[in-house]
């Protein structure tokens, strides 16, 4: 076996010093190559100009006759008879260790903070490796964020994927920002390592997580790898590949607890369906290439608890819906591979209501396992369960009250109409810098039900109503 290695060592790198002088085709940032000869997807490719200037690109697609490349550089100034090629023959990858935190990175993991290049304890493959299912750990571990619309009815568990579904203009950045200052496992002295993931964003809101994590005193244990609005296409869709790979060995090699965050995965997908069309694959919904689905469970299945590793991956994607379409195939998909979502609402933000979130369309699908007695309070999930049960109700409330006016609903009605805005101010709505503990989240709660009649609370137990109802 250590023959046939070492015979294909020697014949990678006889093919990866060939040369080819001239490309066939240029086609905005991809240029085409034929005859040449076997390239892996994805691998690593050297493209000098005539300059002599060498251009880093990958492999988008191979076949026996022809090879599409995309130029992390674009394309300006390349010539089809004074470009040479040269097929590395392995794939992208980065050097990864603890001493990344607190550093600020592009898209290909290079410092873009000024300072210098961390020396690596690992090299390691960006496209990382499937972990094997029968390895996972189910996630049971409540993570206490500080923000009551998430810990008291859509809990966040150590090693679950829970998406932030947005829109345009609503404070997604501010909430990703305040979970990374917050978010601690309770009866655990070590905090989470934060790896952030920005794709396609701008400026301004890159200097607002730097300088918010920088203010609040935890950017030395953050990493944040950012791909800015100008920067390539084929760049955005590699960060948060280069990011889960720093992630990875935070977590499985050095036993650190981590919270991974990407936003915007619209950026991501609006990337890979710019990069499709330009290479003529066939759409499928609304334009998007047909392995959207499997593309970002590639990402999302990255994350989680393996035996016999101490550390985890929590993962906390932000996307911001078009045209607040929760029905569109980016949040659609999304919802299919994660374990839930966190919804926001476009009329609570306008009515000043921090964090927005929906009640009822936001779940978390792990919730039940990661909350109770030992692990936040025995009342809690009783709790959380009348909560949402009044909360809907209420919506039937008011719905009614917009067809026959407010003042003709009974005063049963009345006291639901109460309930619903005493929980939307006083339990969803918080300050920015707020951080709770859960045991202040439960007891907002019951002042919340506190408002309706006891014989109302059919979901909780008359030993919870008797301890908690009033206080």
């Amino acid at each position: 076996m250590s023959g046939l290695n070492k015979l294909y060592n020697q014949q990678k790198a006889l093919l990866s010093g060939r040369e080819y002088i001239g490309i066939d085709n240029i086609d905005g940032p991809i240029i085409m190559v034929r005859n040449t000869h076997p390239v892996g997807y994805r691998d690593l490719v050297e493209c000098v100009d005539a300059g002599g200037r060498v251009r880093m690109g990958i492999v988008l697609d191979t076949s026996v006759d022809a090879v599409a490349v995309q130029i992390f550089e674009g394309t300006s100034g390349l010539t089809l008879p004074g470009t040479r090629i040269r097929f590395r023959g392995e794939p992208l990858t980065i050097d990864v260790t603890e001493r990344m935190l607190g550093r600020v990175f592009n898209g290909l993991g290079k410092p873009i903070d000024g300072g210098p290049v961390p020396l690596g304890s690992a090299e390691m493959d960006v496209n990382g490796l499937p972990i094997n299912p029968t390895e996972r750990i189910y996630p049971r571990d409540f993570i206490q964020t500080g923000i009551s619309a998430i810990d008291g009815i859509n809990t966040l568990i150590r090693g679950q994927k829970l998406p932030i579904f947005s829109g345009n203009g609503l404070p997604h950045n501010q909430l990703a920002a305040q979970i990374a200052r917050q978010a601690k496992i309770r009866g655990e002295a070590s905090d989470f390592a934060v790896v952030f993931a920005a794709m396609g964003v701008k400026h301004d809101v890159a200097r607002y997580f730097i300088d918010s994590f920088e203010e609040s005193g935890v950017l030395e244990n953050v990493a944040l790898f950012l791909s800015l609005a100008d920067d390539p296409s084929i760049e955005r869709t590699l960060t948060p590949r280069t990011a889960l790979t720093l992630a990875e060995h935070l977590a499985y090699t050095c036993g650190k607890h981590v919270l991974f965050i990407m936003t915007d995965m619209a950026n991501y997908c609006e990337s890979l369906r710019e990069i499709s069309t330009l290479r003529g694959e066939i759409p499928s919904r609304k334009g998007y290439p047909g392995y959207l689905y499997s593309d970002l469970a590639e990402l999302y299945e990255r994350s989680g608890m393996i035996r016999g590793k101490s550390g985890s991956i929590t993962q906390l994607p932000i996307l911001t819906m078009p045209n607040d379409d929760i029905s569109h195939p980016i949040p659609d998909l999304t919802g299919y591979i994660t374990e839930g979502q966190i919804v926001f609402d476009r009329d609570l933000h306008s009515r000043g209501i921090y964090p927005p979130v929906a009640g009822l369309p936001s779940l978390s699908r792990l919730m039940k396992d990661g909350i109770g007695e030992g692990m936040t309070r025995g009342d809690h999930p009783h709790l959380a369960s009348q909560l949402f049960a009044s909360y809907s109700y209420v919506q039937d409330v008011r719905s009614l009250a917009s067809v026959i006016g407010e003042e003709e609903l009974t005063s049963f009605d009345k006291q639901y109409m109460e309930f619903g805005q005493e929980f939307e101010q006083k339990f969803i709505n918080q300050r920015r810098d707020e951080d709770r503990t859960i045991e202040q989240t439960l007891e907002i709660g019951w002042h919340c039900l506190s408002i309706l009649p006891p014989e109302e609370l059919t979901r909780l137990t008359e030993e919870e109503i008797d301890t908690y109802y009033g206080r």
